[in-house]
C-alpha cells in the first residue's frame, strides 16, 4: 500500500531518533522554519548531536536509552 504524497510519519526508534518521513515543516525555537534537504530526516532525542535538530549518531556513544533501566 503507497502513501498519499503529503502523509507525515513520525516515528520514534528505540534508543535513538525520531525519523520524520513526508514533507512536515520544522519550526525552530524563535518560529522560523528549518531547512531541509531530505524527504526524510531523523531528529535528535538524546540531545547531544553536534548538529542539532539533526541526529548525528551520539545517542550510541552517550547511552541514551528511550526506556527506563530495569529495576
Amino acid at each position: 500500500m503507497t502513501e498519499p504524497h503529503d502523509t507525515v510519519t513520525i516515528t520514534p526508534y528505540t534508543d535513538g531518533p525520531l525519523i520524520v518521513r513526508g514533507a512536515a515543516q520544522l519550526i525552530d525555537e524563535h518560529g522560523e522554519p528549518i531547512a531541509r534537504h531530505r524527504r526524510t530526516v531523523a531528529l535528535c532525542r538524546c540531545g547531544a548531536s553536534a548538529i542539532k535538530p539533526w541526529c548525528d549518531g551520539t545517542h550510541k556513544l552517550s547511552g541514551f536509552r528511550t526506556e527506563p533501566p530495569a529495576a
